[in-house]
């Protein structure tokens, strides 16, 4: 079957996704179930065998730009004042092939917050089910989870975990945080060992888990890599297919934007929905007037970082594996807005000891909100991305208080007794200027954007797309992945954008 056409003339295909990631990979693997349906899947980055991941790629310890399959992709300088790494994977599978396989659910109080906007059909309860179908793990208790789903969810053991990482939940105990068993169950906040995607130290990505080999073999399903998509092809306000980067056209019924959440905005932008003004700006004719990267959040990333007895030198691994998952004063009532997650991405070399680690503080739900916009209309120009971090004094008060909390739980025994000295922010930043100043100077993305193309009612000034990822007003083009998260969620982000695949597939197909 070939895979591309001119205008007019050659093979079309039913439906046709752009981005193999953590949810391009899922709709191939569950639309292509259905033999009469042929689906084409494009992918910028390499499309590697399920089996032939690079050692980089499938080492859990090595994430984002360390992986060496990453777009590259750097902020405005905003309210901080400088550019931060914004780490989207390219490659087959995505982030899922370059984050920390942290496989968190997002909490009732997040769906609950989308229904609140109006949002129907994702409740908790109705997206349980999406939650259960994707998972495959031996842990927790029925109700709660799938056993036999394509990706594997491990529950990582206390004896597992690093000594740093041990005596992180044992001294947040001792601080009246409760240890918890399984963070995706009915308990799911206080101290514990992290739930992972994640098997004998590699990372299982939705490349590998969802497109297996036996799925590759399916003669209605194409995967291509290393191919760039320019934009979507119209008539009129139907999407009839896309056109690539070198000009190609390729035909299909159906488009759907998996790209993530910065890629899938950009496609939109560069085929002429979003902003009019901003498309007419760069001479882009307009298709459709919507606020695309109107609406982009991340969730922010600050790493308090400790030297380490000698004696710990090496014990490094598995680089994230514990977590403390709370709420900060300014949570509302079920959000938990805090992670404090005791991980070893620390390079040594900065400690005197020759040993060290970092509290990484997540602040999980911002109310700073960023735009993208376009550089250009050249596909390989990188868009604008404008986090607009700490723009907010909530942001930034929230934040504090996450990183005194890790200060308390470092001068607690037994953690206290392993920590030789407080490197960053440092013993002398205690007001919280010195500590606003130091989150300015270092903060960084958690490398959880969303909402570039949120869901939304139809009274909604903000919706891109509808409930089941169609664009508004017009016909045969969805958008599925973590841009059309309508905003922050308690957790990170990845299961939640391969459960909302895996929904949208079942109740769109």
């Amino acid at each position: 079957m070939s895979s591309s056409s001119s205008e007019g003339a050659g093979p079309r295909y039913d439906v046709l996704i752009v981005g193999g990631g953590s949810a391009g990979a899922v709709l191939a693997a569950r639309l292509s179930e259905d033999p009469q349906r042929r689906v084409l899947l494009l992918e910028a980055g390499p499309a590697y065998p399920p089996d032939g991941y690079p050692d980089k790629v499938a080492d859990s310890d090595v994430v984002g730009g360390f992986t060496g399959h990453d777009w590259g992709y750097m902020t405005e300088p905003g309210v901080i004042g400088r550019p931060v790494a914004a780490f989207r994977g390219k490659v087959l599978g995505g982030s899922s092939a370059v984050n920390g396989g942290a496989a968190v659910r997002a909490l009732p109080a997040d769906f609950a917050r989308w229904a609140d906007r109006g949002l129907g059909g994702w409740t908790f309860e109705e997206v349980l089910p999406d939650y259960r179908t994707l998972e495959n793990t031996p842990s927790g208790e029925d109700r709660w989870h799938g056993r036999s789903g394509p990706l594997p969810v491990r529950q990582l053991g206390y004896d597992e975990l690093t000594p740093v990482q041990q005596a992180f939940i044992d001294a947040a105990a001792a601080n009246g945080i409760v240890k918890t068993s399984d963070v995706n169950g009915a308990s799911p906040e206080g101290a514990a060992a992290f739930t992972k995607n994640v098997v004998d130290g590699i990372r299982i990505n939705t490349g590998m888990a969802y497109l297996d080999s036996g799925v590759r073999r399916r003669p209605n399903l194409e995967i291509r890599g290393d191919v760039l998509v320019d934009r979507v092809a119209f008539t009129g306000s139907r999407a009839t297919g896309v056109v690539l980067a070198d000009g190609t056209v390729v035909q299909a019924a159906e488009v759907v934007l998996s790209a993530g959440t910065y890629g899938s905005a950009a496609l939109l932008l560069r085929s002429g929905v979003g902003p009019s003004a901003d498309l007419q700006a760069l001479g882009i004719p307009v298709v459709a007037d919507l606020p695309v990267g109107k609406s982009l959040v991340d969730q922010l990333f600050y790493y308090v970082a400790y030297a380490a007895r000698p004696e710990l030198i090496g014990a490094v691994a598995p680089a994230v594996g514990s977590l403390v998952w709370t709420a900060s004063s300014h949570a509302d009532p079920g959000e938990l807005d805090l992670h404090l997650i005791a991980q070893h991405t620390f390079d040594p070399s900065q400690s005197p000891t020759g040993a060290g680690f970092v509290i990484a503080v997540g602040m999980m739900h911002p109310s700073s909100t960023g735009t993208l916009t376009l550089a250009g209309r050249d596909p390989d120009l990188a868009p604008r991305i404008d986090l607009n971090m700490l723009a907010t004094a909530e942001d930034r008060a929230r934040l504090i208080e996450g990183i005194r909390l890790a200060r308390r739980i470092a001068a607690t025994s037994p953690l206290a007794e392993i920590i030789d000295n407080e490197l960053s922010p440092g013993a002398t930043a205690t007001s919280d200027a010195d500590l606003e100043g130091a989150v300015k100077a270092t903060i960084e993305s958690y490398g959880h954007p969303i909402a570039s193309a949120p869901m939304g009612p139809d009274d909604d000034p903000r919706a891109v797309v509808d409930r089941l990822g169609n664009v508004r007003g017009l016909t045969g083009l969805r958008v599925v992945d973590a841009s059309i998260l309508p905003d922050p969620i308690s957790a990170a982000p990845n299961l939640t954008v391969i459960m909302a695949a895996e929904h949208i597939a079942r109740l769109a197909y």
